[in-house]
């Protein structure tokens, strides 16, 4: 018996060692050594992507805007279409994801899909990325800093939030963050492990309360009823920006693609990873989103709420049960937090290995204790925290700042999928692919992508102001501006896209794991 037990442990070593392998191989492949431990396995690296969507933190963060713009039909309806779009788009990622299964991920992929230009490509795809991941890590702290005093506040009335105390809580999360991310990569796999569990069990939890609870629901038909309190006559025009709840939510996907050089056999556990973490956090999202639309009492009193999710809770579950319902909820976006800015720094440590970052020696170098690359993940730690800094004069200031998080996300991740699609026939597909489905998915991916990046850049609010404009356009145009500006003068003679470290054999020699 000890013996037929021993063959089986040593067949399933076998077995493991033959994905580390398989896994190394591509890496070699593509030119690089290996420096990252491999100890994700398939459910880590999807429950990172998961967490960082995280569909309690978006739609309680979110929800109060749809209120306005569309009401509940934009809400739910608008949200399965968008979730639809979505999966488009992370099934066309997931694609590009099998091919080329690295950290650099979008920028590494967008250099090799490129035809010409390469460098140029994977320069400004980089620095979206870049740009729209330090903001998703600063706007989600911050989200998590507001909710946090609602907390205190439901606890003690006479405490009065300030901007000030607001971007110091802010800092303080996002340090601990960084402190989590630089002790060893098991750690974060095993907090990632946890936020799984908690979004499950805290949606079953508060979905369970609100349809239990409240001594009134809407009937059935009010999934349909339509508002329209952004200020705009045109309805048509509300309900599309209703739109963006949805895509607000859907963010960070890539964190699948950012984690392959830590995950065992990533080439199909990363675009696995994904479309599972889209697929969930749609139909998770949408019960949640249905519980909290029927569970609305006064519309107007509920809309015009500091919180309204909060304020639903209070009306429907009374003062002590909503504050534990918001501690829930306070939980899940310092997880989707913690994951987002693990995204951020793998992304830094790729971006800076092909030297595309300013002291790229110092962002990609790996600490030889933990196996992380422990610089880099305080590099996206300063970066988050001085993105918050000018919300301490400006509330305004900072959401010019982080406003561009999403479209910068979402237009890095139109680049790899658009070029993709221009190799039409040439592209290599990896084990996971969409085959004949691959070039019209990815078609709607772009276009889509393209639609919603507008409606992020038009007003939101009318009369339009100064605290009321929508600076995202302007914070977009800045950040390209100076991408440009640098590419010009300098960038383009030293950085010509990802770089290869040599042959398969020559990268082997240099693995440090």
């Amino acid at each position: 018996m000890s013996e037929r037990t021993s063959t089986s442990r040593a067949k399933a070593r076998a077995g493991e060692d033959a994905v580390v392998l398989d896994d190394d191989a591509t890496l070699h492949a593509m030119g690089y050594p290996r420096k990252l431990t491999r100890r994700f396995q398939a459910f880590d690296n999807f429950a990172i992507s998961f967490t960082i969507i995280n569909i309690l933190s978006g739609i309680f963060s979110s929800f109060g805007f749809g209120m306005n713009a569309g009401g509940p039909r934009i809400l739910v309806f608008g949200w399965i279409g968008v979730c639809v779009m979505v999966l488009l788009i992370g099934a066309a990622m997931a694609e590009v994801a099998s091919a080329y299964p690295t950290s650099g991920a979008l920028y590494f992929s967008a250099g090799k899909l490129a035809k010409r230009h390469k460098g140029a490509w994977s320069w400004f795809t980089g620095w979206l990325n870049f740009v729209g991941q330090i903001g998703g890590t600063a706007a989600t702290g911050y989200a998590a800093a507001t909710f946090i005093q609602v907390f205190v506040q439901l606890q003690w009335p006479s405490y009065q939030p300030t901007t000030h105390q607001t971007v110091l809580i802010t800092a303080l999360i996002i340090v601990v963050q960084g402190l989590a991310n630089t002790y060893t990569v098991q750690l974060v796999a095993v907090l990632n492990r946890i936020s799984v569990w908690w979004l499950l069990i805290g949606l079953v939890v508060i979905v369970g309360a609100l349809i239990v609870m409240p001594d009134h629901h809407q009937s059935a038909s009010f999934v349909t009823h339509f508002e329209n309190n952004t200020g705009f006559t045109n309805g048509l025009y509300g309900g599309m920006l209703g739109l963006l709840v949805t895509s607000w939510t859907f963010t960070g996907f890539d964190g699948s693609f950012h984690m392959s050089e830590e995950t065992v056999h990533a080439t199909v556990s990363a675009p696995k990873g994904i479309t599972r973490a889209i697929g969930y956090s749609a139909i998770t999202g949408l019960i949640l989103m249905l519980a909290l639309v029927y569970s609305i009492g006064d519309y107007q009193k509920v809309a015009g709420a500091a919180a309204p999710p909060v304020q639903i809770l209070i009306d429907g579950l009374g003062l002590r049960t909503a504050e534990v319902m918001l501690l829930i909820v306070i939980g899940a976006m310092l997880f989707c937090g913690l994951a987002n800015l693990t995204s951020n720094t793998r992304q830094i440590f790729a971006f800076s290995r092909d030297g595309a970052m300013p002291g790229s020696r110092w962002w990609h170098s790996v600490s030889p204790r933990t196996r992380t690359p422990v610089k880099a993940v305080w590099l996206a730690v300063a970066c988050s925290v001085a993105l918050v800094v000018p919300g301490w004069w400006s509330h305004t200031a900072f959401t010019a700042i982080v406003s561009v998080n999403v479209v910068g996300l979402f237009l890095a991740y139109a680049v790899p999928i658009f070029l993709r699609l221009r190799l039409g026939g040439e592209f290599q597909p990896g084990p996971w692919h969409l085959g004949r489905w691959g070039r019209p998915v990815g078609w709607l991916a772009v276009i889509w992508i393209v639609l919603s990046s507008v409606l992020f850049m038009l007003p939101q609010v009318s009369p339009i102001t100064v605290d009321s404009f929508n600076y995202a356009p302007i914070a977009l145009a800045v950040v390209l501006v100076v991408a440009t500006v640098w590419w010009f003068a300098t960038a383009r003679r030293r950085f010509q896209g990802p770089i290869s470290y040599g042959r398969p054999d020559e990268v082997a020699a240099m693995d440090l794991v």
